[in-house]
């Protein structure tokens, strides 16, 4: 038995060895469809970016803004001219010929001065008007390549994806659209908000105004806008501070006469200086400063002290905050990424005055607001605690009675998403209205009662924004 076992096993090792090589199978594929083209869809997303780097926000709203400020400019000499004739009927009026001969002389200096300006803004106006034509017939031309480009890759789409993308995409348009109709409902009214006759905030558009002024890219941090109570003669002027050492310190004020000058950069008067050193006692420290009544309002260098300088008496008067007010850049605005130094007061203006925000030891970093009562030497006012933390918030301004507080969404948008209503004392964390940017950041945000705009700072830029009130 065990035999017949070996000799089966021998037997079966045989067979196998000897057994002849299967047969390899194997089929040929032929592709009849072309090679899809990478590196031309490579060479289409390259020029997409190109041309889209090309057409920026920046572009329309200079032009935009030049055209904002010859309007104004025509505006002011429309009304000296007509002052002018009306001196010259009235000449007889004078207590000597002397005298109407000297105003006259002085009316015609500052309307040819004004007519010099308007002829530099004109100039600036057609140099922009035929950048923009060139790029506009290069972005056509541009688009209609990449859009034959494009049409031309869409025959590899054999399966329709895109197709089937595209018809999606309009099925949820009208989808949206027809959700929206159905869903209108009429938003109830509600009362004026804090000091002024207006409504609430509704809406900030624009920008309506775009500028690098006279030292594009120099200065990153700053504030600018109009003061909204101007002395006589001054209602059309702005101001400018810029942070002229280490982007901390400023002892200056530059004042521009109308809106086309500080377009163009031309400073008239110019500098308003504060002291000759800079920094020392009294002089600017961090980008949140106003101007009210022809007084400046800003941060004293190294204090807890709001400072406010005469610009026509060139004198300083301080104000102490209390007790615990953090300063020298120990409670700043911040966003995720980073923080804006030496941004621990902010000074903001509305219809009512002067405010200022800051936070202390006490509030554990949450905001505090302050009115400051008007006078040569500024008066701590009423007092509101809020429970927002400061470093959560990007910027604040004040808007008649209400504070508002944005916060950094992203490189292009900004987000004013909270409120306090010092008539209320009610808070809001919804508010959900989206400022575009013109670039990363907003270090200064100032809100003219004057005109309704916001002033922003942007990184060494001038930007203004339509606020609309319901």
């Amino acid at each position: 038995m065990k035999l017949y076992v070996i000799i089966s096993l021998w037997a079966l090792l045989t067979f196998t060895h000897q057994a002849p090589p299967r047969e390899k199978c194997a089929c040929e594929l032929n592709n009849s469809e072309k090679a899809f083209p990478h590196e031309k869809l490579r060479i289409v997303e390259t020029n997409v970016s190109d041309c889209n780097s090309n057409i920026t926000p920046q572009k329309t709203v200079e032009l935009e803004s030049l055209l904002l400020g010859l309007e104004r400019r025509l505006s002011q000499l429309n009304k000296d001219v007509l002052i002018l004739e009306e001196e010259e009927e009235d000449d007889g009026e004078f207590s000597s010929l002397d005298d109407g001969e000297l105003y006259g002389v002085l009316s015609l200096y500052v309307i040819e001065n004004e007519m010099t300006e308007i002829k530099q803004l004109i100039d600036k106006l057609n140099s922009t008007t035929q950048q923009h034509q060139i790029l506009t017939a290069n972005a056509t031309e541009q688009l209609d390549n990449l859009k034959a480009e494009m049409q031309e890759l869409e025959r590899f789409d054999t399966m329709q994806v895109i197709k089937g993308q595209q018809v999606n995409s309009a099925l949820k348009a009208d989808l949206f659209k027809c959700n929206k109709k159905m869903n209108t409902t009429v938003t109830p009214t509600e009362p004026p908000q804090g000091t002024c006759p207006r409504s609430r905030l509704l809406n900030v558009t624009g920008p309506r105004v775009y500028t690098a002024g006279e030292y594009p890219g120099s200065y990153a941090y700053g504030a600018w806008g109009r003061d909204p109570r101007p002395e006589e003669g001054k209602e059309s002027w702005y101001w400018l501070v810029m942070l002229t050492s280490s982007n901390i310190y400023a002892h200056y004020v530059r004042l521009y006469s109308s809106l086309s000058s500080l377009i163009i950069g031309v400073s008239v008067p110019g500098n308003v200086q504060i002291h000759s050193s800079n920094p020392t006692t009294n002089t600017i420290q961090g980008p949140n400063n106003v101007l009210y009544g022809g007084a400046l309002y800003y941060n004293c260098y190294n204090q807890d002290y709001v400072c406010r300088f005469n610009l026509t008496t060139k004198s300083v008067t301080t104000l102490q905050l209390p007790k615990g007010t953090r300063y020298n850049s120990k409670g700043n605005f911040c966003h995720l990424e980073e923080c804006y130094p030496y941004t621990d007061l902010d000074l903001a203006t509305d219809e009512s005055g002067v405010w200022v925000v800051y936070t202390t030891t006490q509030d554990f970093g949450n905001l505090v607001l302050s009115k400051l009562e008007e006078g040569e030497t500024p008066v701590l006012g009423k007092t509101w605690r809020t429970s927002i933390y400061k470093r959560a918030v990007t910027n604040t301004f004040m808007a008649c009675g209400v504070l508002y507080a944005t916060r950094y969404i992203n490189k292009e948008v900004e987000e004013i998403f909270y409120s306090f209503n010092t008539v209320t004392g009610q808070e809001k964390f919804n508010i959900g209205i989206f400022m575009n940017k013109m670039s990363t950041n907003i270090q200064s945000l100032n809100y003219s009662p004057v005109d309704q705009m916001l002033h922003a700072y942007c990184d060494s830029n001038m930007v203004s924004y339509k606020v609309l009130f319901g």
